[in-house]
């Protein structure tokens, strides 16, 4: 019988606290639910942000003007201190992960594209946990995802999924301010539906992480359109995507 597969995208507001700290506690949840599943016969492709914040959180202020520049320099040192916490968390439970980098130019049609095939292919067939992440340190204007978001639905799509699951910071998508007494949390909405209507206006600072629920909501009905079930909810609620995988009432779930 085939393994199920799903994405897992975890942004950087789910990894951090208000002080931008990367979250031990929170990544180690995280993986424990990758282990859980893999014992049910259920791969997951593990979409990280938090390179940028992690090596903000070393460097401090840079003296970089562009910030272009001060985002790669921020990344390039940072990546490697992610990996380092996903690779202990993993091997604490038993299981093997690698770090697969990419630009937008990767997934185009053609050889990088087939190479990326088959990169990820061979990692889960030897039970392997993929940890993908954009090439931020090379990445230029024209070969940049818009976020982490688009970055995960193309893997999806790469790897034919069963489901994408995007973690954020807030339970999912509501019809106002997720904090408004008077909002709704939106439990299934489809690909024709208007919920971009919805939408507040959020500000990020530096490292923080390029996409909003603006971008989700794009993210999610796109993907959806193409027969992957796509879902956005609380990264930081016990359990997410082990309920989410269960078919539990969880988040807001996008279907065509």
């Amino acid at each position: 019988m085939e393994k199920k597969r799903i994405v897992v995208k975890v942004g950087t507001n789910v990894m951090t606290n208000k002080d931008n700290r990367i979250l031990g506690p929170v990544l180690k949840h995280l993986v424990e639910q990758i282990a859980t599943l893999y014992e049910e016969d259920v791969m997951v492709v593990l979409v990280s942000s938090g390179s940028a914040i992690a090596g903000k959180e070393v460097l401090g202020d840079v003296d970089i003007e562009d910030a272009s520049k001060r985002r790669q320099v921020f990344s390039a040192v940072g990546q490697p201190r992610m990996m380092r916490h996903y690779y202990s968390i993993f091997h604490d439970f038993g299981m093997r992960c690698a770090q697969v980098l990419a630009t937008k130019r990767d997934f185009s049609p053609g050889i990088h594209r087939e190479n990326m095939i088959n990169c990820y292919e061979s990692l889960l067939s030897e039970g392997i946990i993929p940890i993908a992440n954009e090439d931020d340190a090379v990445s230029v204007t024209m070969s940049m995802f818009s976020d982490n978001d688009e970055l995960a639905s193309l893997v999806a799509e790469l790897i034919n999924a069963d489901a994408l699951i995007i973690l954020s910071d807030t339970d999912g998508l509501y019809t106002g301010h997720p904090e408004d007494d008077e909002s709704e949390k939106l439990n299934k909405v489809t690909v024709d539906e208007n919920v971009e209507k919805y939408v507040q206006e959020s500000g990020k600072g530096e490292g923080e992480g390029r996409g909003g629920m603006e971008s989700k909501i794009k993210i999610a009905k796109g993907t959806a359109a193409k027969n992957i079930t796509t879902y956005i909810a609380n990264g930081k609620q016990k359990n997410v995507i082990l309920d989410i995988v269960a078919g539990k009432p969880v988040g807001t779930k996008f279907t065509a």
